[in-house]
């Protein structure tokens, strides 16, 4: 990723929102790549839109590449998609 202004020594927080396809489906993943104060996370988490707003689900593990933009899925089998997503 490039970024044409470097805003990082600016920012309290810089967070990352990346769509990527999974399973037929594109979807939203977040990530916070700089935290000026607490604890840091380094996880990327799906996060969906709805009608009660913003859910973020449990962090990513059985993917990669994600923020580079090519998603690979390294998990055992293909999860199963909740009756309410489908």
């Amino acid at each position: 990723m490039k970024s044409p202004v470097d805003v990082t020594y600016l920012a309290d927080t810089v967070v990352l929102l990346r769509y990527f396809e999974a399973f037929g489906q594109v979807r939203r993943a977040i990530s916070i790549l700089k935290k000026r104060s607490g604890s840091h996370e380094n996880s990327i988490r799906e996060f969906t839109i709805g009608r009660n707003g913003i859910t973020v689900g449990p962090a990513l593990e059985k993917f990669q590449g994600i923020l580079r933009g090519v998603p690979q899925y390294v998990g055992a089998s293909a999860p199963k998609l909740d009756e309410k997503d489908a």
